[in-house]
């Protein structure tokens, strides 16, 4: 290493004797100079013309196609929210409905249980009335049933006892009017 730095110094040394300085090393010569700078403004004349308008049409590509794509997310966002809205008013409609058909269900239930209860009372009531006429009926009948068997057994006692045989119709129909007799003065 110490051989490179001496080589360096050496040469830097008879470069800087032939030439009288280091400022040359840093400007370049007037040729090379006005040859790059020539080099420079075509390179920019091109760079100018051709890159920077492609280069402005890409961004100006992308960034309509990034204002479109939030508008497009914009769009989408207010169709979501139409549709949620519609959602929620469809399901407020269904529950609505929900509950409509089962109040009328519930008045319907409610209108059945009290025809059920009425016709019930109604058929309790005819087997009421008809329980009625037939244990009347029955007490008729026993009645006079009744009636009958005391008239002949009296006319069968009052035999026995005047020993004589009576006019069995006309005693009976006698009986019978005396317990008619009866019956009034009970009642």
């Amino acid at each position: 290493m110490q051989m490179f730095v001496s080589n360096v110094s050496i040469y830097a040394a008879s470069e800087g004797a032939s030439e009288g300085g280091g400022a040359d090393l840093l400007i370049p010569a007037v040729e090379e100079l006005i040859a790059g700078i020539i080099a420079f403004a075509i390179i920019l004349f091109f760079v100018w013309k051709w890159v920077f308008p492609q280069l402005a049409k890409t961004l100006e590509a992308r960034q309509a196609a990034v204002t479109a794509g939030i508008e497009a997310a914009e769009a989408a966002k207010v169709e979501a929210e139409k549709f949620r809205n519609d959602y929620r008013d469809q399901l407020s409609d269904a529950q609505n409905e929900a509950n409509r058909i089962v109040e009328e269900a519930r008045q319907a239930g409610e209108a059945v249980r009290a025809d059920i209860v009425s016709k019930a009372e109604q058929e309790a009531e005819s087997i009421k009335s008809r329980t009625r006429a037939d244990l009347l009926g029955d007490r008729e009948r026993a009645t006079t049933e009744i009636r009958r068997e005391m008239a002949s057994l009296s006319l069968d006692i009052a035999e026995k006892v005047i020993g004589a045989s009576l006019d069995r119709e006309g005693q009976q129909a006698l009986v019978e009017q005396y317990i008619e007799d009866l019956e009034g003065v009970e009642g």
